[in-house]
């Protein structure tokens, strides 16, 4: 984190070579798990930072099982409300597994990127 509290994106930090080497590495390994970046909305206020942004999960849980794992490692409240956004813009079916979504919405580096918000926000 920076003097003026910016942290870089992991797309910031790592180069598009470096990602796809870690990604074949993670498949190579763990066929069988997605390889997510969850990350705080730039501009999100309330929810606090995670300790780490990149995530290996299985394959075959769901969006809202998803959640709940982020819900815990944040330590939010039962009541305090937070959102998963695909591409920074657009709400996932909680339904879906992450298979799916992962053949659906991965990166050209292989990632699925996901961000974390207190409210719905639409770029």
């Amino acid at each position: 984190m920076s003097a003026s509290g910016y942290i870089p994106s992991f797309k910031e930090r790592k180069n598009l070579a470096e990602r796809i080497r870690m990604v074949e590495d993670i498949k190579r390994q763990q066929p069988d798990k997605v390889p997510i970046i969850i990350e705080r909305y730039e501009g999100e206020r309330y929810l606090p930072l995670l300790d780490k942004c990149k995530y290996l999960v299985p394959n075959h849980i769901t969006v809202a099982e998803l959640m709940q794992i982020v819900r815990r490692r944040l330590q939010l409240h039962p009541d305090q409300a937070f959102f998963l956004l695909l591409n920074e813009k657009s709400i996932v079916s909680n339904s879906m597994t992450i298979s799916q979504l992962y053949q659906m919405e991965q990166e050209q580096d292989g990632f699925l990127y996901m961000v974390y918000a207190s409210q719905p926000t639409f770029g």
